[in-house]
């Protein structure tokens, strides 16, 4: 039986994968060093490089603002290809996280969903640069817990733990929240873990968190590539539930 929707009164999302479309960037970014000093990796091989640098740094330092995550990880790849690093382009790849975009259907799906759910955003990041991403959603969260704020990074369940005491404050327990997110690894087997619900959203095309070797245990309660088509199964269900 499909997963009701309609009995959940507050969602939390992850929000880089899931909301914002940032693989693109990094691969762009780590594909012109490498074509500069002729180094040849594959797309995935690229994004492999930047997941290894980004997992040890917020494993360190959890708490690290993420432009000094981007800063290092940039380094870390130089260094590990013998490539010089260049000032001007690691403070681009630092600051790259205000260039990244929303994908094209979260915002529209997020207005949605908000008019319906108490809304939470469990992200690996620092405050401020989640809210330049949070501005282009157009979304004022009702629970944030980010790495900064909970001194730890997803698979962790420091942030689940924030958002279930949170959404307690607001009289909304546990059982009543559904976690959305792209990545199986931090997303979906923590929730598992933990007993709660969870929606994968897939987004073909990207695969950090969601690759063979991350999905090993995970079970999502419900999958869907993107998150207008959650909103669409909600409103769905929703008209059957009320007889519209």
């Amino acid at each position: 039986m499909a997963l009701d929707l309609t009995k959940f009164k507050a969602l939390t999302f992850d929000v880089y994968g899931t909301l914002i479309d940032w693989e693109p960037s990094i691969i762009s970014m780590f594909q012109s060093v490498a074509d500069q000093y002729h180094v040849e990796l594959s797309r995935e091989q690229l994004l492999l490089e930047f997941d290894r640098a980004r997992a040890q740094l917020q494993r360190v330092r959890p708490a690290l603002p993420y432009p000094e995550v981007l800063r290092r990880a940039y380094n870390e790849f130089c260094e590990r290809y013998s490539i010089p690093t260049n000032d001007a382009e690691r403070e681009v790849f630092a600051n790259a996280v205000m260039l990244w975009p929303a994908f094209p259907d979260a915002k529209e799906a997020l207005a949605y969903l908000h008019a319906h759910f108490k809304i939470g955003l469990l992200s690996n990041i620092d405050n401020d640069s989640l809210s330049f991403s949070t501005r282009k959603l157009d979304l004022s969260a009702d629970v944030i817990a980010t790495a900064e704020s909970v001194a730890a990074y997803k698979p962790d369940h420091n942030h689940f733990h924030a958002a279930f005491k949170s959404f307690e404050d607001l009289g909304i327990s546990r059982s009543e929240i559904l976690h959305v997110g792209q990545s199986l690894r931090a997303d979906v087997i923590p929730a598992n873990d933990l007993g709660i619900y969870c929606a994968w959203i897939k987004r073909p095309g990207r695969s950090l968190g969601s690759r063979p070797e991350d999905a090993k245990g995970a079970i999502p309660d419900i999958i869907f590539d993107t998150l207008q088509e959650l909103a669409a199964h909600h409103r769905a269900q929703l008209s059957i539930s009320t007889g519209n």
